[in-house]
């Protein structure tokens, strides 16, 4: 959709339940979330699972950050399968947050806390500790500016530890998307990979503090091994096929991010 679109700030988000599942819209053009109601934590649509190779990286995350509810998909796959896992998820839209009964979203305990909050300014404010950052910022217009400024990028650069992943959902169609690209890679100082999403018009930014970018010290057993079959089961094809790309790509190098 169209950014210039003229829709009100904290659009009102609705519910539409078929065959398929349970999806969450702003507008009939575009699904912004979509859940099985037999099996509500499991990961339907393609870009979802393509942010999962973070795990390739980091197999044993402690403290994910999430810019973005929706349905909160990625929020409930990592709270059920990742027990040891700290989970904060930033959301601007107060609207999406009390939907989150309807997408059987976990209600906040010791492990998953949901804060109502602008995702830019969460991560101007906070302290370095998080291991993995997942960016998915998309309101009624498409694709959130605010989190696509370089101010943006080089603040996740600053709060993330130094072998932590970033994770980007990104519009390929959006007319600004080569710029957003090159904000990560000026960011990250060329530490970045991206990997287009089976199906879809989306792209998934990869980048690396510290650690370079490279499929050699990465493994489907080191990623998934300690998973439980059906999780396995759900990512491994796309995990093997992201491992497939880097194997053809040459390693990238270190980085130090860039100052604010």
């Amino acid at each position: 959709m169209p950014e210039s679109l003229d829709v009100p700030d904290h659009a009102q988000p609705f519910v539409q339940n078929d065959p398929a599942g349970r999806s969450l819209h702003f507008h009939m053009d575009g699904m912004q979330s979509l859940m099985s109601c037999q099996r509500p934590f499991d990961l339907e649509l393609p870009y979802t699972k393509t942010m999962m190779a973070f795990l390739l990286a980091k197999p044993r995350p402690a403290h994910i950050l999430m810019i973005g509810l929706g349905g909160g998909s990625l929020a409930k796959f990592c709270y059920q399968n990742f027990p040891q896992t700290r989970i904060t998820v930033v959301e601007i839209n107060p609207h999406v947050i009390a939907m989150r009964q309807q997408f059987l979203i976990p209600d906040d305990d010791e492990r998953l806390q949901v804060v109502c909050a602008d995702g830019a300014d969460f991560v101007r404010d906070a302290p370095p500790g998080f291991d993995v950052i997942l960016v998915d910022g998309f309101d009624a217009r498409g694709l959130s500016v605010q989190l696509c400024t370089p101010a943006f990028y080089r603040n996740c650069c600053r709060i993330m530890t130094p072998s932590s992943v970033l994770v980007v959902n990104l519009d390929n169609d959006n007319p600004a998307h080569p710029v957003f690209i090159d904000r990560i890679k000026q960011a990250f100082e060329g530490n970045f990979v991206e990997i287009n999403v089976l199906d879809r018009s989306n792209s998934i930014a990869f980048a690396n503090k510290g650690i370079p970018i490279s499929s050699c010290e990465m493994s489907l057993s080191g990623s998934l091994g300690h998973h439980a079959l059906e999780t396995r089961s759900q990512l491994q094809s796309e995990l093997q096929r992201i491992l497939e790309i880097l194997d053809s790509r040459q390693p990238l190098g270190q980085v130090t991010c860039a100052t604010p």
